[in-house]
């Protein structure tokens, strides 16, 4: 099976009788409500994968897409989902209208952010599910009826086998990120999903590729569907710059440092969590404010690392491949690859949450001496042709491409976390006794045992 979806049916263009140049939403068929909603948001004008996919999927057709990172896929499918579920009923408890799949935490959340808004507008109820977080308030949600649930496949199969959700009632599937799916290994629990919706209902699938047994999916669950790939499955995004930074091996910490104490924001990807984990560290040790993110962190916390990074009170993210796909934040202007990828695909994700939505941004790779022909090959099935510099921490070339600056030094020191207060009354003693020798005696303590045990032999109540 090809990989660019040249085995199905395409269409590349805008559809029929409307101009790429002065297509709007409204002219898309789409109702007044969500229209003004989307303007409300300072959405104005549809993307290219959205003025072709919205009117095929209006008309209730299957789909198979493919849009570049960061080109309005979300709004593709989730604009004709609301819609269309507007003109039904309301949903019974426990079996949602619609279905949306996402490989991710991260990208479940970024989902459900962007629809929700425009789901409320057209009086649509959304839940989220995906794990690490309580079951409770999903089963809540469920219980009361939604109309579009947003999951993971690993924690909707649960909800499914504890009976909190059935998935009888789907009229519209959506698979987001399949071929990510497919690397995670979830195709098994997403056949199985998708064997339990209705095979009369609409299925919308979207995927990078069509390798890693995605095409049997597609062959399997899909109807006639039409194709809309309106980018290459490569980074030929006019607004971003690629370079490869050639250091010595001794060099990588300083020349991640610099880069990460320059000013603006910054995602720093590394292969390993441990290598997260270890980077944080260090950044915080010569004063630049940094933030982890992967898969080993609780949901808690990754909530909160991202919202400090979109709201600006850090400006470096340090990430696996995790944040690759699904985290959207405005304003990155930078991605830098300290550890670079394998396949070219993650590079891709990557570069991705840079230069989003026609927005500049640079994309910088630092190789190593043993990674320089790995890496050359990986570039070259990307499809992208990088500037190569040889650089060094304190080269002014580093500072004029990156930004890069000499990091304070001083150690950033996080507010330590006041211990909750006791309400048991603290040892008299606090210094650590010799156990050979006997504890002090308490004599007011002992007094009072010697009279209650008088009394009790006298028959009367003890003296004061």
């Amino acid at each position: 099976m090809s990989a660019d979806f040249s085995a199905y049916p395409s269409i590349f263009d805008t559809p029929a009788g409307l101009e790429a140049d002065s297509a709007t939403f409204a002219a898309l068929g789409l109702p007044d409500a969500l229209v003004r909603e989307l303007a409300v948001g300072g959405i104005m004008t549809p993307f290219p994968i959205q003025q072709a996919a919205i009117p095929d999927a209006l008309a209730g057709r299957d789909l198979l897409g493919r849009g570049q990172t960061g080109s309005g896929k979300t709004l593709a499918f989730g604009l004709p989902t609301l819609a269309r579920l507007a003109q039904t009923g309301k949903p019974a408890p426990h079996r949602p209208k619609a279905l949306i799949l996402v490989p991710t935490r991260e990208l479940a959340m970024q989902v459900s952010d962007s629809l929700a808004p425009l789901g409320r507008a057209v009086g649509l109820r959304f839940v989220t599910a995906f794990g690490g977080t309580p079951y409770d308030r999903q089963i809540f949600a469920l219980e009361r009826g939604v109309d579009v649930l947003v999951a993971t496949p690993g924690r909707l199969g649960d909800l499914i086998r504890r009976g909190a959700c059935s998935l009888g009632a789907i009229e519209i599937t959506v698979i987001d990120e399949a071929d990510q799916m497919a690397d995670m290994g979830f195709l098994p629990e997403v056949t199985e999903l998708l064997e339990q919706t209705p095979a009369d209902g609409q299925r919308l699938l979207f995927s990078a590729t069509l390798d890693n047994d995605v095409d049997k999916l597609v062959e399997q669950f899909l109807t006639d569907p039409v194709t809309h790939a309106v980018s290459p499955a490569v980074a030929a995004v006019d607004t971003m710059d690629h370079h490869l930074l050639h250091i010595p091996a001794q060099e990588k910490f300083a020349v991640t440092a610099a880069i990460a104490a320059r000013t603006g924001r910054t995602i720093l990807f590394v292969r390993t969590q441990l290598a997260v984990d270890r980077l944080v560290g260090q950044l915080m040790e010569v004063g630049v404010r940094a933030g982890g993110l992967h898969g080993g962190k609780t949901q808690r916390v990754r909530t909160r690392t991202l919202a400090e990074f979109r709201e600006g009170k850090i400006d470096v993210l340090v990430a696996t491949d995790v944040a690759a796909r699904g985290i959207h934040v405005d304003g990155v202007d930078l991605v830098v690859h300290v550890d670079p990828p394998k396949e070219p695909k993650d590079y891709l994700h990557r570069a991705g949450r840079t230069a989003r939505a026609g927005e500049a941004g640079t994309v910088v790779t630092l190789v190593l001496p043993r990674q320089r022909k790995s890496t050359a090959i990986m570039i070259k099935k990307a499809g992208i042709e990088p500037g190569q510099l040889r650089v060094r921490s304190d080269d002014p070339a580093l500072a004029e491409l990156t930004g890069a600056r000499e990091p304070s030094g001083v150690p950033v020191v996080l507010e330590p976390v006041r211990p909750a207060r006791s309400s048991r009354r603290p040892y008299r003693h606090s210094a650590p006794r010799d156990r050979d020798k006997p504890a002090p005696r308490d004599r007011d303590r002992d007094r009072d045992r010697d009279r209650a045990r008088t009394a009790r032999h006298a028959g009367g109540p003890p003296r004061r």
